[in-house]
């Protein structure tokens, strides 16, 4: 097979789909692999490391996607690269079509094979696409937080971890999710006093006894949100809802009552954000102000530390580039129950219904 690995045209999107190592197992497999030149770049990986991977540089985004079976990427096709896609090419990335109905419609017009990393679920039911990532954004957001609330930033001016004699911040996290364990993680590292919320109770009664002392566990009801958020410093939006829409739990109305200056950090952005007041940002104009809450929604997170990200995607990914490309996708997807459920726009139709429901589109479940 033919795979194509083009460079992120996303703002400030400096990672790429796959790395030299990743690239050497597929050409020492037979796949032709052609990399446009400078993708890596911004990961530290020059051209002549792929090259010396067996891959074929190429200088254009429109001759990847011309010369490929299968197109890797990491973020969502932008507009510039809807009429490059093909009919029958698959497109493996992350799409988070439930909260953007004209990509979503874009690719049914393409009549190609849309594959999300994001809904990619194992025998565990667990997503291992889309936590590696999450791992990355959960840790992030802390380091994110910290820096907003930092007066010359707008924020409050408090240190996360006070010192002696100073009480330390007050962080919220709602979702106790992969993002939201490892943004307690951190912020606890840091030395903030940290409550996470989450509506199930085993997942709560696991962290209670995995996380630091200065980790508080919260069943989470809107109630208990709108009481927390009043004097938090730090606000961590982490909810999921596999392949759907984001719920808005903090709305506008919570917002005045919260102290201005507090910093709110939606993770949830791509699938539509957990705030009423949730847009999304890019990593050029990150944040905005509304009642004098800082929100942060950027959408891509982890982008900000590519050459992390970068080797932690592809240690994910790859294993599932390896099995469409020797199989195909539809033989793949027949014997592999995870990939298949990756599958959300098949030749037009969406094949995953928490998309279809999320947008009030027709949903037709794909069959083998």
């Amino acid at each position: 097979m033919t795979i194509g690995v083009p460079k992120e045209i996303k703002v400030q999107e400096g990672r790429v789909a796959m790395t030299p190592a990743g690239v050497y197992e597929m050409t020492r497999r037979g796949h032709t692999v052609y990399v446009q030149k400078n993708a890596g770049l911004e990961s530290n990986l020059p051209d002549e490391r792929y090259i010396d991977a067996g891959a074929e540089i190429v200088e254009t985004l429109e001759e990847v996607y011309a010369a490929a079976d299968m197109i890797v990427k990491v973020k969502e096709p932008q507009e510039r690269e809807y009429k490059l896609i093909r009919e029958n090419q698959i497109v493996f990335t992350y799409f988070h079509l439930a909260s953007n109905e004209k990509l979503t419609k874009a690719m049914m017009q393409t009549g190609a094979v849309c594959i999300a990393y994001e809904t990619v679920i194992d025998h565990n039911g667990a997503l291992p696409l889309l936590a590696t990532m999450s791992e990355v954004a959960g840790r992030l957001s802390v380091q994110e937080g910290a820096k907003y609330l930092e007066k010359p930033q707008g924020g409050k001016g408090v240190l996360l971890g006070g010192v002696p004699g100073v009480k330390s911040a007050s962080v919220i996290i709602i979702g106790a999710g992969v993002v939201g364990s490892n943004a307690a993680l951190m912020a606890a590292g840091l030395g903030a006093n940290v409550k996470i919320l989450d509506i199930s109770l085993n997942r709560l009664r696991y962290l209670s006894k995995v996380m630091p002392a200065n980790v508080e566990t919260v069943y989470s009801t809107r109630y208990a949100i709108s009481d927390l958020v009043k004097t938090a410093d730090l606000v961590i939006g982490a909810t999921l809802q596999v392949g759907m829409k984001a719920p808005h739990l903090v709305t506008r109305k919570m917002l005045k009552e919260m102290t201005p200056g507090t910093v709110i950090i939606d993770v949830s952005v791509d699938q539509g954000g957990c705030f009423e007041t949730t847009h999304p940002t890019t990593h050029a104009d990150p944040v905005y102000v509304v009642d004098g809450i800082i929100h942060y929604c950027v959408a891509n997170i982890p982008g900000a530390v590519p050459v992390t990200s970068t080797r932690a995607l592809t240690n994910a990914t790859l294993p599932y580039v390896m099995t469409l490309a020797e199989n195909g996708w539809k033989k793949a997807c027949m014997s592999h129950s995870d990939l298949k459920q990756g599958l959300n726009v098949v030749h037009g139709d969406i094949v995953f219904k928490g998309v279809g429901d999320s947008l009030n589109l027709p949903y037709k479940e794909w069959k083998n």
